[in-house]
């Protein structure tokens, strides 16, 4: 951190456009210095710093039917989240089931599909997830509505209802979205 440092603060002229560049240089080299770390890179709590807030008050929105606003803010969330690398986390799982649904009530379709397809793509490789079952709901939902192919997503879920509890239980990809706590 010895090589990180922030221009010192003056008793004028702090909101100037030089001074503002040079601190605003600095913080961006600040956390590259940090993003460089891999133990911190990974952190949660590094990666929150920049898009958890966002997924607070995307999920709010949504639960309060707000879906335009809700959907402005889960992309910035996606944005971020891809930027930094952790397009594997649960939490971008979250961010895309909260595109889909404000999407779908936004009736967005093909949108709404293409995110539960990057969803499922992302849930490929794993054998179950409490989002596997309420995504490729949701995806066959939608392709059927959009004219797509839902051969494999349908196999997929008939492979999931005979391994596991019937999902007729299972919640919706809107009512796993609303429940899921943000801490």
């Amino acid at each position: 951190m010895a090589s990180v440092t922030f221009p010192r603060k003056r008793l004028r002229r702090n909101f100037t456009a030089e001074t503002i560049a040079k601190r605003s240089r600095a913080f961006e080299q600040f956390l590259s210095h940090l993003h460089s770390i891999a133990e911190i890179r990974r952190s949660p709590e590094f990666l929150e710093f920049f898009f958890l807030q966002d997924l607070r008050a995307a999920q709010r929105l949504t639960c309060t039917g707000m879906y335009r606003e809700a959907l402005a803010t889960w992309a910035n969330a996606y944005r971020l989240q891809d930027r930094l690398g952790v397009c594997g986390s649960g939490r971008f799982l979250l961010t895309l089931a909260g595109l889909a649904v404000c999407h779908q009530e936004l009736d967005q379709l093909g949108e709404a599909h293409g995110c539960c397809e990057q969803a499922l793509e992302l849930l490929e490789a794993q054998g179950s997830h409490p989002l596997l079952g309420p995504f490729l709901q949701a995806h066959i939902h939608l392709a059927w509505k959009v004219g797509k192919d839902k051969r494999r997503s349908e196999a997929r879920l008939q492979d999931l209802q005979e391994a596991g509890p019937p999902l007729q239980q299972q919640p919706t990809l809107k009512e796993c979205l609303i429940k899921e706590p943000l801490e």
